[in-house]
């Protein structure tokens, strides 16, 4: 399978690839929907009538929540036949006028970000990360609470500051508890973090309260994937986590990638399933491959320097699946949206080089991460740029994600 439009041996974006986006340029400011290949993007709008015309409307928003709720069938259809589009032969290839105006050069957009996130929901799926976390804040007899094994953890997060990659994250301020037992404190957060995730797009058409999506149906809701950065204040998190979660520090921003991966694209790439001790309930029971072996690389680049690869894990290292995810989400009778975001966890690997945040990748702040240029880190200072990458490699196909990246902002003081 060979486009017409090149493709450089290096890039994320082949033709099996083609993930979609959300871009504007200087030239035209309307947001519209578009699919990366090689250095372009092709404007769906702008070839939508090669498409059915009960797609039209999807082709042309301005965002992906039309084409998401559309649902799985219709998603393989677009997708072949922009396909056939895009290889050597085709009518867009024999059309050069077209060709003008559907394919923009990658480096004169802006992206966006894709969809409209009515909800967002992160769990906490990375069994060496839950692991270590438990160890370093309960000892290793206790690493794990009772619950883990036996459901996907999770928490309602705040779709509002999902943000798109470039977007800058200023440093919050908050309540913390300097020294145990005594008055907590306020100001800006010490210990500011990176967590390494992965997430994906629900669709499909919405499900009505009082209905579950079983596991065996979910795959049917993952339109593709992303790579996301959530932002934590470690030292306020610690403080107001009690006895109901995380609040103002993961609202504080959560970064994505702008491209979103098909599931199409990433079926040379399936792998087992983490094995799952003990077996979950049968509403979590399933024998589909819904695992993916995504490479996964963090860089923190300190403002007037150069960056530093810190983190190299991989998304095969969750114990539960989307699929599972899903389930375990709906099993109540949650509704669900096209376009609601559903996030993996910090995905960390088991060794100390594939611990996907500075927490661990520090253990607690107990030792240095060496930077290239002479300087460490135990977690991000003011003006460092954090940058996530996803990529999926064999001997014939690279499939990419292109990046999450943000630079942190000092903490904006009262007046």
């Amino acid at each position: 399978m060979k486009s017409f439009v090149p493709v450089p041996d290096s890039s994320d974006f082949p033709i099996q690839n083609l993930p979609y986006g959300v871009f504007s340029t200087e030239a035209n400011s309307q947001h519209r929907v578009g699919v990366a290949i090689g250095e372009h993007v092709l404007d769906l709008g702008a070839v939508k009538n090669f498409y059915p015309e009960k797609y039209h409307e999807a082709l042309s928003a301005n965002v992906l929540n039309p084409l998401m709720s559309l649902g799985c069938e219709s998603w393989a259809e677009v997708r072949r036949i922009t396909q056939n589009l895009l290889l050597e032969g085709s009518e867009l290839h024999a059309n050069q006028a077209l060709q003008q105006t559907a394919l923009v050069p990658l480096s004169s957009v802006t992206m966006h970000l894709p969809a409209t996130i009515g909800d967002y929901t992160d769990f906490y799926s990375s069994i060496h990360h839950a692991t270590n976390v438990g160890i370093m804040f309960r000892g290793k007899e206790n690493a794990l609470m009772p619950n883990w094994k036996h459901l996907p953890v999770g928490y309602h997060g705040r779709a509002s500051s999902v943000v798109v990659s470039g977007t800058p994250i200023r440093r919050p301020l908050g309540q913390t508890l300097p020294v145990d037992g005594a008055d907590p404190a306020f100001g800006p957060c010490r210990l500011f973090d990176f967590e390494l995730e992965m997430a994906f797009f629900v669709g499909g058409p919405p499900t009505e309260l009082g209905d579950r999506v079983t596991v065996d149906e979910a795959a049917k809701r993952v339109f593709g994937f992303v790579v996301m950065n959530d932002w934590s204040a470690r030292d306020i998190q610690k403080w107001e986590y009690v006895p109901l979660g995380p609040f103002t520090a993961k609202n504080l921003g959560t970064t994505i990638s702008p491209w979103v991966v098909p599931v199409a694209a990433l079926e040379p790439f399936k792998v087992d399933n983490f094995p799952q001790d003990p077996k979950p309930f049968p509403y979590l029971t399933h024998e589909q491959k819904f695992n993916f072996d995504i490479k996964l690389e963090v860089d923190i680049k300190p403002a007037n320097g150069v960056a530093t690869t810190v983190c190299r894990s991989n998304y095969r290292n969750l114990y539960w699946t989307a699929l599972q995810q899903i389930a375990h989400h709906t099993v109540t009778g949650c509704n669900l949206k096209p376009g609601d975001l559903m996030a993996s966890g910090t995905i960390s690997g088991d060794a100390a080089d594939s611990f996907g945040s500075m927490l661990e990748l520090s253990w607690k702040g107990t030792k240095q991460v060496q930077l290239l240029g002479g300087e460490s880190r135990k977690f991000l200072q003011d003006n460092d740029e954090v940058t996530i990458r996803g990529f999926c490699r064999n001997d014939e196909l690279r499939i990419g994600f292109g990046s999450a990246s943000g630079v942190v902002l000092p903490a904006k003081p009262f007046e």
